[in-house]
């Protein structure tokens, strides 16, 4: 959990700041599909509940429950959302494929949330806690049989609920993070830039710089949170699968940190394992960056057989083999958004003065160009376009979620190759320019139009090579 930010500063940087967010929500959020083709047997039966969540709103979900009755009570499960602004019909398809195999299942609409920053795994645990209260209630669910299913970000939430009560008698997560928020987001960028082609110092300016900055400023909810102690609380039975396809999620790393937490806990038994060509939330695809309309039956499946096969059995640990990671995710060192403020308002001042400063002495009937002017007047065009061209660019690219980086030259795109030649233009009508400065000494008038010019270039330079605009 991050500490607390003053909030005039994080007022102050809303509108920056919403120019260099690259999707602060680490995950992708299912939405209602088909699980292919209609699928035999047991007829199915819903029934529309609602129940409490934790501080009181009224969360609304479907029960599904086979039709047919059974001899005995039969096992149940609550289904606890990925990120976003979620609605149980998300989850449908596999609510209506678990509930065919004898396993009550609970669907619900997420609780609603101020805004996009606004998340609380604590509150998120205690709503799935709640949900499954209201299962273990029911006449048709073994009390002793209910847990949770977590996706995504519910595969943070879903052992944290498991950690705070012995309710939960098992628990099954989805293309679950063994990393931290922030960590998990970066690595989910690097690899969408790198299947559009990208590679250079923009993936480190996406991924880690503007990452750094939302972190920094505390708009990235929940990012520093580490899954590991929490694991390690967790005794019940837990299932974690990752798909072989997902790029979402750094499965191979996740499954062995969730090994390492859950054999600390002296958890004896879990299964751990990856499905076969499925992407971060099992929809079948070929490359886990197209998703398909199919949920992938094997793991469907798995999840269905697996929760049956825990009634009586013994402690057992299974681990299978780890999906094909190819690179490690990294932590994101968080950025300093009152430095980051104050230089973007010196060069915004500085580029930006060097033309109010022409049209005053203008208006007061002042003649007379300064030495180097041509320079002076491309280095205030070009500061501009570079400082204003990054944070436009930036935006765009978190519109599309980075999905869109433009057409791509020797791994830059165009739009990044446009930046990065702005920014070396800057550098050289800088230096110029300061030759002018030198020259105006004796001209107090000038000097103080292209000092500031000058001091503009100057804070440029560091700027612009910690925002990647001057690395390769």
């Amino acid at each position: 959990m991050l500490p607390p930010r003053n909030p005039s500063l994080r007022r102050a940087l809303g509108t920056l700041l919403a120019t260099v967010t690259l999707t602060v929500t680490p995950v992708v959020t299912p939405t209602a599909l088909a699980a292919g083709p209609a699928q035999a047997g047991p007829a199915v039966v819903e029934q529309d509940v609602t129940f409490s969540g934790s501080g009181g709103p009224t969360l609304h979900g479907t029960v599904l429950a086979p039709a047919e009755p059974a001899a005995a009570r039969r096992p149940a499960m609550v289904m606890v959302h990925g990120s976003g602004r979620v609605s149980r019909d998300g989850y449908r398809a596999e609510a209506e494929a678990f509930a065919r195999s004898g396993i009550v299942t609970l669907i619900y609409d997420k609780r609603p949330k101020a805004s996009r920053s606004d998340v609380d795994f604590g509150l998120l645990a205690d709503d799935a806690l709640a949900g499954l209260r209201a299962l273990r209630s029911r006449a048709d669910v073994d009390p002793d049989r209910v847990g949770l299913w977590g996706v995504s970000e519910g595969g943070w939430v879903a052992p944290l609920a498991a950690s705070r009560t012995a309710e939960v008698a098992f628990v099954v997560t989805v293309g679950a993070a063994g990393v931290a928020p922030e960590r998990q987001q970066s690595w989910n960028l690097v690899n969408r830039l790198a299947a559009a082609g990208v590679s250079g110092s923009l993936v480190d300016t996406v991924s880690r710089t503007a990452l750094g900055l939302v972190v920094g400023a505390g708009l990235f909810p929940e990012a520093g949170y580490d899954p590991a102690p929490v694991l390690a609380r967790v005794t019940r039975p837990v299932l974690g699968l990752w798909g072989e396809l997902d790029r979402v999620v750094p499965g191979a790393e996740s499954l062995r940190l969730f090994r390492e937490s859950l054999d600390a806990a002296g958890n004896r038994r879990y299964a751990l394992g990856s499905v076969p060509g499925a992407d971060h939330t099992m929809r079948l695809s070929p490359d886990g960056f197209r998703r398909g309309d199919e949920v992938s039956p094997a793991y469907l499946e798995r999840v269905s057989s697996w929760v049956h096969g825990l009634a009586g059995t013994t402690a057992a640990v299974e681990v299978g083999t780890p999906a094909r990671q190819e690179r490690d995710s990294a932590p994101v060192e968080p950025g300093s958004p009152a430095a980051h403020l104050v230089a973007v308002a010196v060069l915004l001042v500085a580029f930006g003065g060097y033309g109010a400063g022409a049209a005053v002495r203008r208006l007061r009937g002042r003649r007379g160009a300064p030495p180097a002017r041509r320079a002076a007047r491309v280095l205030a065009t070009t500061g501009l376009l570079a400082v204003l061209g990054l944070f436009a660019y930036l935006g765009q690219l978190s519109a599309t979620n980075a999905r869109n980086p433009g057409a791509v030259l020797l791994g830059r795109p165009l739009p990044w190759l446009g930046l990065q030649l702005l920014a070396v233009a800057v550098v050289v009508a800088a230096m110029i320019t300061a030759w002018g400065l030198w020259r105006a000494r004796s001209e107090p008038g000038h000097r103080l139009r292209l000092g500031l010019l000058v001091a503009g270039g100057v804070v440029f330079v560091p700027w612009a090579v910690h925002w990647g605009l001057l690395l390769p």
